[in-house]
């Protein structure tokens, strides 16, 4: 078994290029032709493995989905065009009108939005509990449950939930548990091992590597029976443990038509490739940076669960051991402070994204969450006074330098 870098380097090898290329080639197209008839009649009736058009499959897709699957120990993983197609196309494979998801009001905004805007309006119920309170996780499931969602950390938040915990609660109902990995990668977090059913990345943030494409994952860990739902039984009995994957590729991502472009696949496997050391460089400097914003006078609160006074230190030792991810959050006295800091830094970059090698920072109380009501927010965890501050890969001295000279201003 080879380590992860190594995977990620070498793990798939694709038929003989003629010209010896080392890379994946490409494919910007959109059709393949076939020797014949009846070749192109068997791939378009599943009995014959075979790209036929771009939007269902491609070559350089394929290349990305494979990679991650042997990172990931999934069974199975599909590429799509964003983060949210990524969490949009599982919930409507496993959801329909009159059955409810189980989630948190602790979310990325945008998902907060898709669950409680755009498919609210189409008869899905959403149920939120707290995901450190197994007991009304447990009351809250029913026989109309269609899955268990949350984000391995919340963004921006920074909690982390027990997802061992919460599996055997989803378990004993028969529901999948769902899981946002884009802030761990499974780099970082295993969530095969930790009870997640389906784990679902934006790999727009750390995959992508310099923030280059936008793109979305999502892996079937081939942990879930599902005999035990009710909309995916009948593809179960034919399908197995690839049920999941096969009820979105043979109609939800094939309709919905949310594709990733080859391009994007390609400049996606080579982030790949340094994933494991921009994410080493991130969370080495994070942690860092956490101790020095916890020391500052001016800093009313720091969050960040590497810290040993973090709610979720515990957790987050024993799911992600000693690395706890490249993002942080810190209270200023107000608004005004928030925005003057922001204005003052000359090295970290007033821009919304994670893990873009640049460091990026954000109000997220005044832009990701600016759609909803101060009382809403509040509700989010999303405080008027916190700052988000995604951590890159420059030299932790002149970002250390950058904030305490912004801090000094105030």
């Amino acid at each position: 078994m080879t380590g992860f870098t190594t995977t990620a380097i070498h793990g798939i090898r694709s038929k003989e290029n003629p010209h010896g290329t080392l890379r994946v080639p490409t494919y910007d197209c959109v059709s393949f032709e076939y020797e014949d008839s009846k070749a192109i009649q068997q791939a378009f009736e599943g009995k014959r493995m075979a790209h036929t058009y771009s939007r269902i499959s491609n070559p350089t897709v394929t290349h990305l989905e494979q990679t991650l699957r042997l990172l990931s120990g999934g069974i199975a993983v599909l590429a799509v065009s964003s983060g949210m197609a990524a969490i949009s196309n599982t919930i409507l494979a496993l959801g329909s009108a009159g059955k409810n998801i189980i989630t948190t009001k602790h979310l990325f905004g945008n998902t907060l939005s898709l669950f409680e805007k755009t498919l609210s309006a189409w008869g899905l119920e959403v149920r939120y509990v707290s995901m450190n309170d197994m007991d009304t996780i447990d009351t809250a499931i029913d026989t109309d449950t269609c899955c268990v969602f949350l984000e391995s950390i919340t963004n921006p938040q920074l909690e982390v939930a027990d997802c061992n915990a919460i599996s055997v609660v989803a378990q004993k109902h028969g529901v999948p548990l769902v899981a946002d990995n884009t802030l761990m990668t499974p780099y970082l977090f295993n969530s095969r091992k930790n009870g997640v059913d389906i784990e679902i990345l934006s790999s727009t943030k750390y995959i992508s590597g310099g923030g280059t494409t936008v793109g979305g994952i999502i892996i079937d860990n081939g942990t879930f029976d599902w005999n035990k739902s009710a909309k995916l039984k009948e593809y179960a009995a034919r399908y197995g443990s690839m049920t999941f994957i096969a009820r979105l590729r043979q109609e939800i991502y094939r309709n919905v038509g949310a594709c990733l472009s080859p391009h994007n696949a390609s400049m996606q496997s080579l982030g790949l490739e340094t994933l494991s050391l921009r994410i080493d460089k991130s969370c080495e400097s994070s942690l860092e940076i956490a101790h020095f914003l916890s020391r500052h006078s001016t800093v009313q609160a720091t969050h960040y669960p590497g810290l040993p006074d973090s709610a979720s230190y515990d957790i987050a030792q024993k799911q992600f051991g000693s690395q706890s991810g490249g993002i942080l959050t810190f209270d200023l006295k107000n608004i005004d402070y928030c925005f003057k800091l922001m204005d003052s830094l000359n090295v970290i970059r007033r821009a919304t994204n994670v893990n873009d090698n640049k460091s990026l920072i954000i109000h997220p109380w005044s832009t990701i969450f600016a759609e909803y009501r101060d009382e809403e927010k509040c509700a989010m965890g999303i405080r008027p006074t916190m700052l988000r501050l995604a951590v890159g890969i420059e030299d932790i001295a002149d970002l250390i330098k950058d904030l305490e000279q912004g801090l000094e201003q105030l």
